[in-house]
């Protein structure tokens, strides 16, 4: 009797999740009801997938934060460690954490319905520049005819379709300085190839958080899980999830052809 007792009990914890892989497909269910629209759940669940395999430190998280991590990424309906650069899960040691990347803010903007388009410009040496905040805050820039002044100002801004606006502005010193303190490949990276556009992203981070934001949260309550190691269920801890203070891509490491995080 004692034997068959044992036998049971082995086959039981045979069939409990034992990886994060197994969790992710015993939390297929929550994972159909978080995801809005834009995005099928088999898709969501092959990239998450295929981010444990491009980054295998992922694999070392606990499940508690690397499912907490997925799910915060299926509720925004963002592609998490892809060369696209929406989002970001992230190995922390045995910590798993979200990260939300600029291109992911542009694209719940875009969803949100109420923006127009979203920009960023370099101001160089020569151009008529003008710029004001406040209660009757406007910007004006004409380019100079001539070509090769070094750049001065950059800004980003956010048309909406009600006819309104909101922009930021950041002298050029200021994008480099942001640059050299938080990427890691300031001194060999885009940050020297392509300065231009490195300072573009950085004033569009700041512009992007006055635009709209479209997310589908109700259909899924992060408190309604328990976790248990023994049967595998899982209460959901939410990740901090942020944006991400210098492109991933930078500041952590992400291959642009694979997604694939580069943890130290």
């Amino acid at each position: 009797m004692g034997q068959i007792a044992k036998t049971t009990q082995t086959q039981a914890l045979s069939k409990q999740p034992q990886t994060i892989k197994d969790f992710i497909k015993v939390y297929q269910k929550e994972v159909a009801k978080a995801l809005p629209k834009v995005m099928t759940p088999e898709r969501f669940t092959r990239i998450v997938t295929t981010a444990l395999t491009t980054t295998p430190k992922l694999a070392e998280c606990t499940p508690q934060s690397f499912i907490g991590s997925m799910m915060q990424a299926a509720q925004l309906g963002l592609e998490p460690n892809t060369p696209l650069g929406q989002a970001y899960l992230i190995p922390y040691g045995a910590q798993c954490q979200f990260q939300l990347g600029y291109k992911g803010m542009i694209e719940l903007a875009h969803r949100s319905g109420e923006v127009k388009s979203i920009e960023a410009h370099v101001v160089h040496e020569g151009d008529e520049f003008d710029f004001e905040y406040g209660l009757e805050a406007r910007l004006r820039h004409k380019p100079s005819m001539m070509t090769g002044g070094a750049p001065v100002w950059v800004y980003g801004i956010v048309h909406f379709k009600d006819g309104g606006y909101a922009f930021e502005v950041m002298s050029y010193e200021e994008c480099m300085a942001h640059g050299k303190k938080y990427s890691k490949t300031f001194r060999n990276g885009p940050w020297q190839t392509e300065p231009e556009e490195m300072a573009k992203k950085t004033v569009l981070k700041k512009v992007l958080k006055y635009a709209p934001m479209k997310t589908d949260f109700v259909t899924f309550d992060e408190n309604s899980y328990d976790f248990n190691t023994d049967s595998g269920d899982i209460n959901v801890i939410p990740a901090e999830g942020r944006i991400i203070e210098e492109d991933v891509q930078e500041s952590i490491g992400v291959d642009a052809q694979t997604g694939e995080v580069i943890s130290e």
